[in-house]
């Protein structure tokens, strides 16, 4: 089951300085880091997009998401990280085979060496790079993040393993190749002008999210879904809960099952992307 959340490059088109966007993309971090998001996708909004572009919003989730004892050598010196300092640490729950941090944690780790005999030397923040045995179905390069899972620090046990890392995968993708996809789930869009979210309600969308997992898209505050994707706001709220609304002229994948308002009679005008993701994800993430 896969959670995937969809923002657009335009997502920090209304702050007023580069500091402003990298603490509003730390929410986004946040969230997406809270609520056990699988993949973070921006895609593009070449309407609304600013100065900034999608370029930046991309490469600060991704910096986000990178553990702070790789960072340095990850990602150096650049102009987009500026105000890196800024974003709030994830403190992502490691993953483990035995319940501890200490034993079967997985761990990011960086390619520094492709040696001979089927080797390599991995930084993994263990005081110094480690040599690890290749898994025969994978050809790491140098530079290449790797997933470590650690079973002992003293000494060091470690092997590379074919799995995800702990936290979000960023990427950058068009809303109708995401909503197309095999595992995007129940695909929703969220706004204002949707069907509103009611406790009745909310346990249906659960039980099918928690069985097919979801994709779920996003706009910017200055320009919601509605107005990214040219949707008439008369046609989201009526209808029955399962109506879909063509975005594309893509085969029939490409639509979302549901527009949802999920912070009904909003006392502000507008809701800000980053605080949609912590009023939508928490609603969604209820067990039945």
């Amino acid at each position: 089951m896969t959670v995937s959340v969809l923002v657009p490059a335009s997502l920090t088109r209304e702050a007023e300085d580069k500091r402003e966007a990298t603490r509003k993309l730390g929410y986004v971090a946040r969230a997406a880091t809270v609520f056990r998001v699988d993949r973070l996708v921006v895609f593009p909004d070449d309407a609304g997009a600013d100065k900034r572009g999608a370029g930046f919003v991309e490469t600060v989730l991704r910096y986000a998401a990178t553990p702070p004892y790789l960072r340095k050598e990850a990602w150096g010196e650049r102009d987009e990280l500026e105000y890196a300092g800024v974003l709030p640490p994830l403190r992502v729950t490691p993953r483990t085979g035995s319940g501890s941090d200490e034993s079967g944690s997985l761990r990011q780790g960086i390619v520094t060496e492709v040696g001979s005999e089927g080797r390599v030397r991995v930084n993994c923040g263990l005081q110094h790079p480690i040599s690890l045995v290749v898994p025969d179905d994978m050809e790491p390069y140098e530079g290449e993040r790797v997933t470590i899972r650690v079973s002992s620090r003293r000494p060091v046990r470690a092997k590379i393993v074919d799995q995800p890392p702990p936290g979000y995968q960023v990427d950058s993708a068009d809303l109708s190749t995401e909503l197309s996809r095999d595992d995007a789930g129940v695909r929703i869009a969220t706004s204002r002008h949707g069907r509103q979210l009611s406790v009745g309600r909310l346990g249906d969308i659960v039980a099918d999210t928690g069985a097919r997992g979801m994709t779920v898209a996003f706009g910017s505050p200055g320009r919601g879904l509605p107005d990214i994707l040219d949707v008439p706001v008369e046609d989201l709220g009526g209808g029955t809960e399962r109506e879909s609304t063509v975005i594309s002229d893509e085969p029939d994948g490409s639509r979302f099952d549901l527009w949802l308002n999920a912070i009904p009679n909003q006392g502000s005008e507008v809701v800000r992307t980053e605080e949609a993701l912590f009023a939508v994800l928490a609603a969604l993430s209820l067990t039945e």
